[in-house]
């Protein structure tokens, strides 16, 4: 193999399922030591692409070529031996096992009479985890680790073989910053090693941080490759979506109402101290910060799902206890969660019965629930929402990270909450549905909602809140209207340090 040999190439890979061209002759290659993005919407044929480069799927026409070899995929097995490696953002780990046993499964060291060698298990597993700095042993059972750590065990299953292309699909989904150095280090050294990165996000600061080249995807076809260094995020972005965003700050143009949410003192023991804050009818309040700050704790406490250990939540002026979830939900405030698939949906269900799940109670009539009255439900959200479904029986598994958020919050509108509470809102989101996403929150708010948004993104945070509550290590270090925040003052505010430029 030469120098100038691809360690990975996909040719003219096309793959169709019923009435579907998934991929139409897509074409792809990732050079040794190389960090090459794929970008595209969620269902411009990433996913598709890569099951059929794991084997997953079989093309229907195409090649692909390891090396100088062409070669084809039966399977996730049969392509790691081959040296095609997957960290999949889809958490594929068995919880009871251990971490070694995760990071081996299948391939366990044996002994005579093919017994397991567990000391030689544990002590390759302690070596690799060496490497990721990570605070959990071998022997740590899976299901015990946050699901940041879970991640890590998936990127450490990369750093068993020895790899000539390795894929990363949004790996930092669930990493803290901290975290991610690690991971970026750990690309580096596959870089260093001459093995190709084939990386897929949907976040364009850690695509022009570590990349080479960005080729996109739209529609299942081929779009172009750029120089991460020598294009910019408004070239990629309108190159995935055929037109061009709006990524300037928010600036609103609608008068606020009265405080629909008052927190006073709130406090609920190590997690989050002496909260104070207002959200007015008709504004978006953003909350930012490092994972750990207190943000999601405050959200759940105010929805039912933490009991506070001091302090006041007042709606509309008057003080309210809230002791669970149905309290919330019948005072109003409504809760978006981080983890839309585990917490926000019913995957197997079908769009209607997501969307009508939390008044079920109410739409009986006698033993039988009024089906006419989901679906009419279901039809109003879907068009001011603009939730793209052939249809109320689609099962919500299979619809797009988007359109998936949309009925999560859908959901929630259709109950008329005060407060609308948003947790990481574009998570997992292509850059397209982000900037729906973005201006549905922006349009609740015009309606009169009273809207929380807590993100980890600061141009989110930046974009679409009126005020900006700053978060550190479970305090609220200052509040920031959207005109005098600015880049520095707010990452000041995040780490610790105060206005006074002492650290907290």
């Amino acid at each position: 193999m030469t120098d100038d040999t691809p360690a990975l190439r996909l040719e003219g890979i096309v793959k169709t399922f019923p009435g579907v061209r998934a991929l139409d002759g897509v074409s792809f290659s990732v050079m040794p030591g190389e960090v090459h993005a794929l970008m595209g919407e969620n269902g411009a044929g990433k996913s598709t692409l890569m099951k059929v480069l794991g084997g997953i799927h079989q093309p229907d026409a195409g090649k692909i070529i390891v090396g100088e070899r062409p070669v084809v995929m039966s399977g996730p097995l049969e392509a790691k031996a081959k040296g095609i490696v997957f960290i999949h953002q889809e958490l594929s780990l068995a919880e009871e096992l251990t971490v070694a046993e995760n990071i081996y499964l299948g391939e366990l060291p044996r002994k005579r009479f093919g017994l397991v060698d567990w000391d030689r298990l544990y002590a390759r597993t302690d070596a690799i985890l060496k490497k990721l700095k990570v605070s959990f042993d071998a022997r740590t059972r899976v299901g015990d680790l946050s699901i940041a750590n879970q991640q890590m065990v998936e990127i450490a299953r990369a750093l068993t073989v020895e790899a000539k292309a390795v894929i990363f699909d949004e790996p930092t989904a669930s990493l803290t910053d901290a975290e991610k150095v690690v991971l970026f280090d750990v690309i580096a050294d596959l870089q260093s090693a001459g093995v190709g990165i084939i990386y897929i996000s949907h976040r364009m600061e850690e695509i022009f941080k570590i990349t080479d080249r960005i080729s996109v995807l739209r529609d299942g076809q081929y779009r172009g490759t750029l120089d991460t260094a020598e294009t910019t995020e408004e070239e990629v972005t309108q190159l995935m979506i055929g037109r061009s965003l709006d990524l300037s700050r928010n600036v609103s143009h609608h008068t606020l109402g009265d405080v629909a949410l008052e927190v006073r003192g709130l406090s609920c023991g190590p997690l989050f101290q002496e909260i104070d804050f207002e959200v007015r009818s008709g504004e978006v309040v953003g909350f930012y910060g490092l994972v750990g700050a207190g943000r999601t704790e405050i959200a759940e406490t105010l929805f039912g799902l933490r009991d506070p250990s001091a302090g006041s939540i007042l709606l509309d002026g008057a003080e309210v206890r809230i002791n669970s979830p149905a309290d919330a939900i019948a005072l109003g405030i409504s809760l978006v969660p981080e983890d839309r698939k585990g917490q926000g949906l019913v995957l197997g269900m079908n769009c209607r019965d997501n969307m009508t799940l939390p008044q079920v109670d109410d739409l009986t009539a006698g033993p039988f629930v009024a089906e006419g009255s989901e679906v009419a439900i279901f039809d109003q959200y879907r068009d001011k929402l603009d939730i793209r479904t052939p249809g109320w029986k689609q099962l919500v598994g299979n619809l797009s990270g988007g359109n998936q958020q949309k009925i999560v919050i859908g959901k929630w509108l259709s109950m008329h909450p005060r407060v609308l509470i948003v947790d990481e809102p574009t998570r997992g989101i292509d850059v397209g549905s982000k900037s729906e996403i973005h201006n549905l929150i922006r349009d609740l708010a015009a309606q009169g909602y009273a809207v929380i948004v807590i993100s980890s993104e600061m141009p989110e945070v930046l974009h679409v809140s009126d005020r900006i509550v700053a978060m550190y290590s479970g305090r609220i270090m200052r509040t920031f209207t959207s005109d005098e925040v600015t880049e520095d003052n707010l990452i000041q505010a995040i780490s610790g340090i105060r206005s006074t430029g002492r650290v907290a």
